[in-house]
């Protein structure tokens, strides 16, 4: 898990923008001791992970709410030995997108 400060240093953004892309559910955060925290699954050595902004957007989209969307993401898939937060670093990106297109109500 990362703290707003660790993101925006990853991300080379002030803290602000940080709590406006976690305001505008563009990045998924939990709340841990009263803060914000964001987990670090989704980010890779260049910023937010490909794909992931699409995925919160299906998801959300589909009418996942914000927690039901973050359990979704963390939810091993079986055929894939991976929860979709993960698969996001893998080939399987746009399979994981695949399923949420298909699960949105």
């Amino acid at each position: 898990m990362l703290s707003v400060d660790e993101v925006a240093d990853r991300l080379a953004v002030s803290t602000n923008r940080v709590r406006t892309l976690i305001r505008d559910h563009n990045l998924l955060a939990v709340s841990r001791g009263g803060h914000p925290v964001i987990p670090a699954v989704f980010f890779d050595d260049e910023g937010v992970v490909k794909h992931f902004y699409g995925l919160v957007g299906v998801l959300l989209d589909g009418g996942y709410t914000r927690d039901e969307a973050m359990n979704w993401l963390f939810t091993v898939q079986e055929d894939l030995d991976l929860h979709p937060a993960a698969a996001l670093h893998t080939d399987s990106a746009r399979e994981v997108i695949r399923r949420a297109q298909a699960q949105a109500f």
